[in-house]
């Protein structure tokens, strides 16, 4: 054990101290808050490009009120569509709506003419089109004698409140959403952590087997020791990424965002892009604090640990694998290819597993995939939300030790063999063999 612990420390702090680490661990947030600062830019930004429209209606269907994106100022005119053209021509306006005659009021299809040279631009011609929906909306109520509120009793949103009989869990009509949608994201952090820092196990241990550094350190140590010290060490060296990632993420979002300009309250508004009124209730502030409440109302005193368990359990099993595909590997870094493929298949498999498990947690298939060792470390933490029953986690919790014990044991058996040799590439059958070596 103390030599696990030598090997752990050596991988640790061998590469934290590392300049490729601490530039990608440094320099990676202040990149994600850059470029979501540009995303926030580019879509608080309207166009600079004020267009000049003269709106010719001479039917008054639009009643001299459209309400349109900033960039395009719409005047309404007296003249006749030949003295605008002129004025088109003279370059005092960029263009001009002309508004038709509607017909009749039971119509489903409205086309207006926009009469100009230059293209408008999709956002441009959307806001137009929604700006005059909404003035025929109005026109039809009147021609056909509509009242607007007795209109607005017609709409009624309709939602499925959960009533529990036995159970004492408190599910509302938004506990699925949420509870599927923090699935999805642990889903995917699962999976990419696993693969990401189990295939930095398998290229430490193939760089160490091809620059012949593993041969003293073998002189030493035995190689389970190196192997799990290795698997231990870059398992530290991720977590301590990723803590320092959302330490800084978080910081400089608090940071950039006075120092940039960005506030939200500057994003450009329904009314802005040319959408009607409503689509700035379709997410009302009750929905807002129903998803604030069901995240607040989750067990977290349950579901973080676990999440860490699994996290371990998975990272552990895949990188012990990867480990020994590294060991497996010749002097040709290339010929990994083949033998990772059986390693990835499960790892894709649990994460489409999971993807499926998101929208049916007590499916047949999410509940056995949650128990199976392979499937558990990325299924079951997005079953997590969905308060599956115990026996559940706990068959699911030793059956992913077992497996991982069992993983790690024939892994040794294939690093202890293959680390050694070189200048032949190991095939499934050679794999087979040196799980048999007594050595």
């Amino acid at each position: 054990m103390n030599n696990i612990g030598i090997i752990t420390s050596r991988e640790y702090w061998t590469r934290v101290k590392s300049k490729t680490f601490l530039l990608a661990t440094f320099l990676t947030p202040i990149g994600i808050v850059l470029f979501m600062a540009a995303i926030a830019f580019i879509f608080s930004r309207g166009s600079d490009d004020v267009k000049k429209i003269s709106v010719f209606d001479p039917t008054d269907l639009t009643e001299e009120s459209l309400n349109t994106r900033s960039n395009l100022e719409l005047t309404y005119s007296d003249q006749s569509l030949d003295q605008l053209f002129s004025d088109y021509k003279e370059k005092k306006i960029n263009g001009i709506l002309e508004i038709v005659p509607f017909g009749e009021a039971t119509s489903t299809t409205y086309k207006a003419n926009y009469h100009s040279d230059d293209q408008l631009a999709l956002d441009e011609s959307m806001s137009l089109e929604n700006a005059l929906s909404r003035q025929i909306r109005k026109y039809k109520l009147v021609s056909l004698d509509i009242d607007e509120e007795t209109l607005k009793t017609l709409e009624t949103d309709v939602s499925i409140a959960p009533q529990t009989i036995e159970s004492e869990k408190k599910i509302t009509s938004m506990t699925s959403i949420v509870s599927g949608a923090l699935g999805a994201v642990v889903s995917y952090a699962m999976f990419f952590i696993i693969l990401l820092y189990g295939a930095q196990v398998m290229r430490s241990v193939m760089e160490e087997k091809i620059n012949r550094i593993v041969e003293v350190l073998i002189s030493s140590v035995k190689p389970f020791e190196l192997m799990f010290g290795k698997v231990l060490g870059v398992g530290l060296v991720g977590l301590t990424q990723i803590v320092i990632w959302l330490v800084l993420l978080f910081g400089i979002s608090m940071i950039a965002a006075p120092l940039l300009g960005l506030d939200p309250n500057s994003m450009p508004s329904p009314e802005t892009l040319g959408l009607p009124p409503e689509a700035a209730a379709e997410v009302p502030m009750e929905k807002v604090n129903a998803i604030l409440a069901e995240l607040m109302s989750m067990n977290w005193f349950k579901i973080l640990p676990l999440i860490i368990l699994y996290f371990f359990g998975g990272y552990f099993t895949y990188a012990a694998l990867f480990a020994a595909v590294g060991s497996a590997v010749g002097e040709d870094i290339n010929e990994a290819n083949s033998l990772t493929l059986p390693v990835m298949m499960p790892l894709m498999l649990a994460f489409y597993v999971g993807f499926a498990a998101m929208r049916a947690p007590d499916s047949t298939m999410a509940v056995w995939a949650s128990m199976m060792p392979l499937f558990s470390s990325i299924v079951m933490p997005v079953r997590l939300p969905f308060d599956p029953p115990m026996w559940q986690i706990a068959v699911s919790i030793i059956s992913m030790i077992l497996f991982m014990l069992l993983l790690i044991w024939i892994a040794g058996k294939i690093y202890r063999t293959g680390i050694l040799m070189y200048g032949k590439k190991a095939s499934f059958k050679e794999l087979g063999k040196w799980l048999l070596y007594k050595n």
